[in-house]
């Protein structure tokens, strides 16, 4: 059986990032940092903003297809702030401009490391503070947390709007 895999993998990883986009540029600007449920015992870990769940989703995209934590940056002018539970939370709203660059730099850095993608780079184990898997199955993990956000804020905009941009069913070929 001869199946392209890597194109497989891509077309579903390209849609779900293809889903949250949509779902960001959907947002109105007065939903954008509008709390959007009140949890009191999570708010010092985590702003349940709409713009704050577009950066956490883009931000495990980014380490996860690293593979590792250590050594991992994002890019200017985002922070280290998801993997320290006591903070410093950006002292900012990040824009959709801002994150809609981060999104473009995900999908570009995710597109080429499926693309170049060996079988020894899809077996080196990858380990993390919820477990250890292999790069394959980080990649497979990633998408679902990514797929998850989009849907729980395409749920939000459909309670707070009437409507959610639609499903995405493979990458869009006009996104690189």
């Amino acid at each position: 059986m001869n199946i392209p895999f890597k194109e497989i993998i891509w077309q579903q990883f390209g849609a779900a990032i293809d889903d949250l986009e949509n779902t960001m540029q959907a947002c109105p600007d007065a939903l954008w940092q509008a709390k959007l449920w009140h949890e009191p015992e999570l708010e010092r870990f985590f702003l349940p903003e709409f713009w704050y769940i577009i950066y956490h989703s883009l931000f495990w995209l980014d380490l996860y297809l690293t593979g590792s934590e250590e050594g991992f940056l994002p890019p200017e002018p985002f922070l280290l702030v998801e993997q320290n539970e006591e903070g410093p939370l950006p002292e900012r709203p990040y824009t959709k401009a801002e994150l809609q660059a981060y999104l473009e730099l995900c999908r570009d850095r995710c597109r080429t490391t499926i693309e170049s993608l060996t079988d020894e780079a899809a077996q080196q184990l990858c380990s993390f503070p919820w477990g250890e898997v292999n790069f394959a199955e980080l990649l497979l993990y990633s998408m679902r947390h990514l797929a998850g956000h989009a849907a729980q804020l395409n749920l939000l905009l459909g309670q707070q709007m009437g409507s959610a941009p639609g499903w995405v069913t493979q990458a869009d070929p006009k996104n690189p």
